[in-house]
């Protein structure tokens, strides 16, 4: 299947790195190259380019991409061990900017045998990273009821997962749940019909998407990473495509640009210096023209900040 990744909010993402010849710059998230493409037009002939990302085939599209440009570095790991693969490389500080651009990609949502999409015929996988062993057989299958309820109310926000994980559990006692259609029936089968616009399996698989790959862990802890990396005026570009994520950005910009985190009845305040500055305190959206072209971008939020100490 031919690779095919439409790059959300490339021009505001990328603006907002303020991109600059002879600096540092990191896309944790590679995808299809859209984002690092762009990047790396606007630092040439001195910047630099180092990004992640796990799945392989999107690392086989984006190196056919970027093949001419020769000041761009390309991980094949989880932008989770960040520091640790920069200090490899050499690298002390991000001195220009660094992007996140999260969720997954269209490429996997329509690769069938992928099983991201609950209208494709598929084995129950959703793995980012191909080479991981766990996947979302595992979670359906061997997670408990309490587990199930406990992951599709926090990570998917679906008022009927007390419902649909008794219904899983009765479900697997006589066979194992195998593939992603046989899920989504289940769904819809256990849960009232209401007139919706959203698929009554969308919420739920979001939810095993977000535990099979850890996405709200991994991106609270490396974020925390990031702060560390970043020389002062350096920038975080985030896009997120659902509240989950997009609370858990808002809540660390937020708290990291604070300038005091005491107790009100603290007399003395001896609360370091804020790390960042909002560059915008509400997200940037997807544009109108771009939402015709690209419909799942209505969902996207850009949050920008820069560090500032």
């Amino acid at each position: 299947m031919e690779f095919k990744h439409y790059t959300v909010m490339k021009q505001e993402a990328v603006d907002a790195l303020e991109c600059k010849n002879g600096r540092i710059y990191v896309d944790c998230t590679l995808g299809g190259g859209g984002h690092s493409e762009l990047i790396l037009q606007r630092i040439q002939p001195d910047g630099r380019l180092v990004a992640f990302d796990i799945d392989q085939d999107a690392i086989d599209a984006a190196s056919e991409r970027l093949k001419d440009f020769k000041n761009l570095t390309i991980v094949k790991a989880s932008y989770t061990n960040i520091k640790q693969t920069l200090n490899s490389l050499g690298i002390e500080k991000i001195t220009g900017g660094v992007l996140f651009d999260l969720g997954a990609s269209y490429h996997q949502f329509n690769k069938a045998d992928r099983g991201f999409s609950f209208s494709k015929e598929a084995p129950l996988d959703m793995r980012f990273n191909q080479d991981a062993t766990f996947s979302a057989f595992d979670v359906v299958n061997g997670y408990s009821e309490k587990e199930l309820v406990r992951i599709f109310s926090e990570y998917g926000e679906e008022r009927f997962s007390k419902r649909i994980a008794k219904k899983i559990i009765e479900e697997r006692k006589s066979k194992n749940i195998e593939t992603t259609t046989e899920l989504a029936d289940l769904i819809v089968k256990c849960t009232p019909h209401i007139k919706s616009s959203i698929h009554p399996a969308t919420r739920v698989f979001q939810a095993i998407r977000i535990e099979v790959n850890q996405e709200l862990t991994n991106v609270k802890n490396t974020l925390n990473d990031v702060l560390d990396l970043l020389d002062i005026g350096a920038i975080i570009s985030v896009i997120s495509f659902h509240s989950l994520e997009d609370r858990l950005v808002k809540n660390l910009f937020r708290y990291h640009s604070q300038k005091c985190h005491c107790e009100p009845n603290q007399m003395i305040c001896k609360c370091p210096p804020p790390k960042l500055a909002l560059v915008n305190k509400k997200p940037i959206i997807a544009s109108d023209e771009e939402i015709k072209v690209n419909p799942p971008s209505r969902s996207a939020k850009l949050r920008i900040a820069k560090c500032i100490n």
